[in-house]
């Protein structure tokens, strides 16, 4: 897939959907009786930095205990006073990734193209949080970009094997050292509205910082001892590459859930098994140990990689758990 291809950005969406201030339409001027469209660039918890189309930024809350937005969300608000203001709606979205388990659920960002998966060769990534990464993203309808960050660090190669299974599935897996050149991936980064995940002490503050230096977004070195990184980040932010593109920086992840998937979109989400799904001897098939299971045989034939089948039988068991408690 070409790194250009995309579906219209946040900032398309948002100039869809209402006309950019002029010298007879201005969006400066707060009225409390009048609703007005921006965008979530920041989120705090329960607080929501929302930019409007001329630019500026209000602090805004939601109404009663609603909390349920995330960075990209496009929304209507009304002004409180001239900085704050309260959400009013949500406009209905085009994508949305979130996480969850069987007790929360946490939306990382809305109306997002792209999912960037930062991953580093020092410290060492957590293959199964890039699988959960992955199936979340294609559960979402979402294009996966895998970057390697620090390759400028020796013994790399591990880290690079590793990823070979990923490239043969046809997934896009971009090297680089974000402290020496970033120059490689401004090319997936145009007319997309993106978002880095990943485990802490990847580098995706790093990434933040190449790509837009004059936004000084801070930095922690890596604990050794513990081969984990430090958070950085502590609140999605939203920050504009240029006219057409955007970039969302998360929180560090630790854990991914995915209890909101059915056991239909996880085996979908696999996109090694498509081919297969629907040949198996039973039509209700879970591909755990039935006999005659199409899944199974294409193991067996070195069609699908072993760890990928014994990654799906750990998260399907873990959704029927976790759907029963």
């Amino acid at each position: 897939m070409s790194p250009n291809t995309s579906t219209k950005p946040i900032i398309n969406l948002l100039n869809n959907l209402t006309t950019p201030p002029t010298a007879t339409t201005k969006q400066t001027s707060p009225k409390n009786d009048s609703a007005m469209i921006g965008t979530v660039v920041a989120a705090y918890g329960k607080r929501f930095q929302v930019e409007l189309i001329d630019k500026k930024r209000i602090s805004c809350v939601t109404r009663g205990k609603k909390t349920d937005l995330a960075c990209g969300d496009v929304v209507t608000i009304k002004f409180t006073d001239k900085h704050e203001g309260v959400v009013e709606s949500t406009l209905p979205r085009k994508t949305l990734l979130y996480r969850s388990n069987a007790f929360k659920s946490k939306m990382l960002a809305a109306n997002v193209t792209q999912i960037i998966i930062v991953l580093a060769t020092q410290p060492s990534f957590y293959e199964a949080l890039l699988n959960r990464c992955l199936i979340a993203a294609e559960a979402a309808n979402i294009t996966a970009l895998i970057v390697l960050n620090k390759c400028d660090l020796a013994d790399n190669d591990d880290a690079k094997q590793k990823l070979k299974l990923y490239t043969d599935l046809g997934y896009r897996v971009l090297s680089l050292s974000a402290k020496e050149d970033i120059s490689t991936l401004r090319p997936y980064l145009q007319n997309e509205a993106s978002i880095l995940v990943g485990q802490s002490g990847m580098g995706k503050s790093t990434i933040i910082n190449a790509l837009l230096p004059n936004e000084d977004v801070r930095t922690r070195e890596v604990s050794h001892v513990l081969d984990s990184g430090k958070h950085t980040t502590t609140a999605a932010h939203l920050y504009h590459l240029d006219e057409h593109s955007q970039l969302i920086d998360s929180p560090g992840l630790q854990e991914f859930g995915l209890h909101h998937l059915s056991t239909d979109e996880l085996e979908h989400a696999f996109i090694e098994f498509r081919p297969y799904l629907g040949k198996c001897r039973f039509n209700n098939c879970k591909h755990l140990q039935e006999p005659d299971c199409a899944i199974t045989s294409a193991v067996d034939h070195h069609k699908i990689a072993p760890e990928r089948l014994a990654i799906y039988k750990m998260l399907r068991l873990e959704i029927q758990q976790q759907s029963s408690l």
